[in-house]
């Protein structure tokens, strides 16, 4: 049984049109991350890349 999403009366929804990750705030968090810390790397191993990853969200944090 499917639920239906209840929106409050001062709450308006507004569809984001197709392919525009510049109106959604967590590809913008991912260019930013990807842009400053993660591009042009060859990693060794998956730790290493979550390692790199998540200096990147402290970066990001701080």
């Amino acid at each position: 049984m499917a639920k239906s999403l209840v929106v409050p009366p001062n709450i308006t929804l507004i569809p984001l049109p197709p392919k525009c990750p510049e109106l959604n705030p967590q590809e913008n968090i991912w260019r930013l991350m990807h842009d400053n810390w993660l591009s042009n790397r060859v990693f060794k191993s998956h730790d290493v890349l979550v390692d790199h990853c998540c200096d990147a969200w402290n970066k990001l944090t701080d």
